[in-house]
This record gives structure tokens, sequence and C-alpha cells, in this order.
């Protein structure tokens, strides 16, 4: 295996659904810098994919999440519960989980809503990274002290500390008057091995959400989140030697959603172009940033043939990719 910088593709997949045949699995990314791992994002079967792609647990530095929908944290807990069971009995190091703050206040309703709608658990509604990941961790209490107890385990919170991305307040954001202000990318992490950076993209009503930068002396990458075009991920991607940016299938919205009257697949299809790219739209971003290579992932539908996502490759000046499941991307 390289050890220079590079990226492996542990899951490739977008959406809150399990695949039918296993060919790609949940979005996760992890950034390799010699023998530390750097994790974006936690989808289905993220563990898993680490384990397979021969990436011990133990060598996890940090974890960034890019927003709090479902199909970016639902294994964040078995990450943390499961994952010290293959790290040592003695903890050797903190690892961040950097990620949004609480929104602040409910997003308002779709256009197409025809009456109020009630939040679920409306004390807390909206939380961010850092109540996430107490509440996912209290509702695994019962086993954390069984084997804490039992069998003299650390627990997650012994390696696991969840922080907050400060958004800089000179920028605007406001979760619903402005949730993708322009600004140029602020470092939210820093280590001997890596700086990140982060800035806001276009994926309201989820707010804040973000798409991430790392910076090693081998080479950058940056990750776009889900998010609709937005010049915010050009800057970030400035020069940047591999992008990897999201891709929806929008003939397959309008398959899906584009001839029906139900008021709620409407306000879906209305959601992906608000809140998406397509595959052309991320070649024209990558090339307005000048990104040497472009890496589709988080792909929706899964189940698009590869000839979908390959076509725009042909209009991109550097190398371009549609990257596998566990898929090597080096960075130079």
């Amino acid at each position: 295996m390289s050890t220079a910088p590079h990226v492996i593709a542990l899951g490739t997949a977008g959406g809150p659904v399990w695949s039918a045949d296993g060919s790609r699995t949940g979005i996760a990314t992890a950034v390799v810098v010699g023998d530390r791992t750097y994790l974006v994002d936690a989808g289905s079967g993220v563990g898993r994919q680490l384990v397979r792609a021969g990436r011990p647990l133990g060598g996890i530095r940090a974890v960034f999440i890019t927003h709090l929908h479902s199909d970016h944290i639902v294994d964040l807990g078995a990450l943390m519960v499961f994952g010290i069971m293959r790290m040592p009995s003695s903890p050797t190091h903190r690892i961040p989980i950097v990620g949004p703050g609480p929104r602040g206040m409910l997003p308002p309703a779709s256009v197409r809503a025809t009456g109020g709608i009630e939040p679920v658990f409306p004390e807390n509604p909206t939380p961010g990274i850092c109540d996430s990941v107490e509440l996912l961790l209290r509702g695994f209490a019962t086993d954390i002290n069984d084997r804490r107890f039992d069998s003299l385990r650390p627990t997650p919170l012994d390696w696991f500390e969840p922080r907050e991305v400060d958004i800089p307040t000179a920028v605007g954001f406001h979760p619903n008057d402005n949730p993708t202000p322009d600004m140029e990318p602020f470092v939210v992490y820093e280590d001997d091995a890596v700086r990140v950076s982060a800035t806001l993209v276009k994926h309201a009503p989820m707010a804040p959400a973000f798409g991430f930068l790392f910076e090693t002396e081998g080479g950058s990458v940056a990750i776009s989140g889900d998010t609709g075009p937005t010049d915010n991920m050009v800057r970030l991607a400035c020069d940047a030697d591999l992008l990897l940016h999201e891709a929806l299938d929008f003939e397959w919205v309008e398959e899906q959603y584009g001839r029906m009257r139900d008021e709620s697949a409407r306000a879906i299809r209305d959601h992906h172009y608000a809140a998406h790219t397509s595959p052309r739209d991320a070649v024209v971003i990558a090339e307005a940033a000048g990104a040497r290579q472009l890496a589709l992932h988080h792909l929706v539908p899964r189940s698009s043939p590869g000839v979908l996502w390959e076509r725009e490759g042909g209009a991109f000046s550097g190398r371009f990719l549609v990257p596998s499941d566990l898929d090597v991307i080096g960075l130079r």
C-alpha cells in the first residue's frame, strides 16, 4: 500500500437507503497520511469498510462530519462503540469529531406544505455534533457500562471528543436567511501531518453544512460534502490535487418524482434541485478551481449505471474518476 498521502473511497453512495447488491456502501472517505487516518463522514458500513481497507481503528486521528443528515452519521455510534474494541485498552490519543454546531432553529416548511408541522423532540429539535454524540452514546449506556465494570474496558468517551465548528461571525451565516454566504475557507483542525479548512456549502435547509480541504506535505484534497453548485467550493478546491465532489442523477429525479402529484414527492424533487450537483456542474466547479483530479462520489442513486457518471468526464482537463468502494486515489 502507498505510503504517500492518499484517499480511500470507503463508501461512495449517498442517500438514506441500503444497497440491494452491496456494490456501494454509505458515504465515508479516509484521508491517509502515513499511519494516520482522517475520516470524513460515517455512513452505513463505515467500520466494516475501514477494516476491509486494512486501516487500524487506532490509527484514526480525527473524524470530520460534513453535515447531520442521517446518511452521513448513521454509523457514527457504531464507529465509537465497536471501534474501541479494536483499539488499545489504554487510549493513546484523543480523536476529535469535528462537525456542525446546533442549527439553532427549525427550518422553514416546504412551500408545498398544506398545514402546520410539529417537530419531533421539540425540547432539542436541531442538536449539533456535541449533543448528537452524547445522545448516541446514552443509548448504548447499558453496553458501555457493562464492559467498563465487567471487562475493565475504556469507554468511547475516553477516545472520542466532539468539537463543533465555530463559524466566523463576520461571514454572516444564518441557518434560514443566509446558510451559504460567500466566504473564504477557515482552519478547523491542524496537527503535524495535516491542516484542515472548512467552508459553508449549499445544502439548505440542512445548515450548517461544510466542505473540507485537507492539506499535507504530499498534496491536497477537497471534499464537497452534499451541496449544490457554489463558488465557496471553487475557493475551497483552488489548485487542489484532488476534488471529491458529490453527484446526483437528475434524470432519475425526474423519473422518480417529476410526474408525481403527491406533495411530498414534489418537495423531494425541489430539494434535489436546490441542494445537489449534477456531474456536469461538478466538472465546471473542478475546472474553475483548477483542481488536477476530479472524483465523483456520494452518487445518488447508487444504482445508476457507470456510463451516466462517466459521460461528462471528457469535459474535464485533468484526471477524471468515478471510484468504486475501497478504491485508492493518490493525491499526486
